[in-house]
């Protein structure tokens, strides 16, 4: 029975967040088990658990997207300047709904551009997309100066640290988004195309598929959920700005192949994804408490990615 739990991806990452967690509550029990840090981590990790998610989509395929980040920041920035402008006129939630959905909007238009790239132009989705990145945080960059956007309505601050009967907004929203996808990578038939395309891109051209308007939907849908987790960042750091999460690229990336995404396409789940955002959130919070420095940290995180990859390859070619 445990052999069988092991030897599948989900168990064995089941096994891993488990003992990350006790390693670091026996390292440092009194701050790691505070009520305080519990209740920090599960404001902090919803922000890049969903730019994983944007990333697992993309891997399905077999490609990947590295501009996340800036999608991310360029919704957010232009949405706090529009609640800026707007601030003064006294709409509170209201404004807060007009500015989200202008951001979704955002997020849409930046991944249908990767989308473009990809299916029509045929670049390559890792060079496409990290030239993408760059160009959407060089526009909030040329927005904003470089400094960051203030100003926002009382509203904003609700979603990235209030709750909701007793849970944290952000924590609400990452199981709506994950339950969503999960649901429509398995009984859809745009879940199944994604699959069958990542698993065989040959084929899937072959059999007719439409294959160009899939990658249009699936960098899309990585679009709008980048702008999800802009938003929730702004929200949690009251203002947005070109710059901020710039370490989370390197994170949602070994998030997706930590979580049993195959980076060549064609498998992955996300129940994988959510249990390895888990585990990458206690290790942050265990080296952050145990005073480890961002260079150490982001070191120790490159090394995981490659032992993970090497893991999984082995385990892959010793199936029968």
């Amino acid at each position: 029975m445990i052999n069988r739990i092991l030897h599948s991806t989900e168990g064995r990452l089941a096994a891993i967040t488990l003992g990350v967690f006790v390693a670091m509550a026996i390292l440092v029990p009194d701050r790691f088990l505070s009520p305080a840090n519990l209740t920090s981590m599960a404001f902090q990790f919803p922000e890049f658990a969903i730019l994983a998610l944007a990333v697992s989509v993309a891997m399905l395929t077999g490609g990947i997207d590295l501009s996340v980040v800036g999608v991310a920041n360029l919704s957010s920035v232009i949405a706090a300047l529009f609640m800026s402008h707007f601030a003064g006129d006294g709409q509170g939630a209201g404004l807060l709904i007009a500015a989200a959905l202008l951001s979704l909007s955002i997020g849409l238009t930046a991944g249908l551009f990767n989308g473009l790239l990809v299916a029509k132009f045929g670049l390559p989705p890792i060079l496409a997309t990290l030239g993408s990145g760059l160009v959407f945080a060089g526009l909030a960059i040329a927005m904003t100066g470089g400094s960051a956007v203030m100003g926002l309505p009382p509203a904003v601050a609700w979603v990235g640290n209030g709750t909701l009967l007793g849970i944290p907004v952000p924590l609400v929203i990452l199981a709506i988004l994950a339950a969503g996808v999960g649901w429509a990578l398995k009984y859809t038939a745009f879940g199944q195309k994604t699959r069958m395309f990542g698993a065989n891109p040959l084929a899937a051209r072959y059999a007719a598929m439409g294959t160009e308007r899939v990658l249009l939907k699936v960098y899309g849908l990585c679009g709008m959920l980048s702008a999800v987790a802009g938003l929730i960042v702004m929200s949690r750091a009251n203002s947005a700005k070109a710059d901020y999460g710039s370490s989370y690229v390197l994170l949602a990336v070994l998030i997706a192949v930590l979580g049993g995404v195959n980076p060549y396409g064609g498998y992955g789940r996300i129940i994988g994804v959510v249990l390895a955002v888990l585990s990458m959130q206690f290790l942050s919070s265990g080296l952050n408490l145990l005073q480890v420095t961002n260079f150490a940290r982001e070191m120790i995180w490159g090394i995981l990615l490659i032992a993970v990859m090497l893991i999984n390859l082995v385990s892959f070619r010793s199936k029968p």
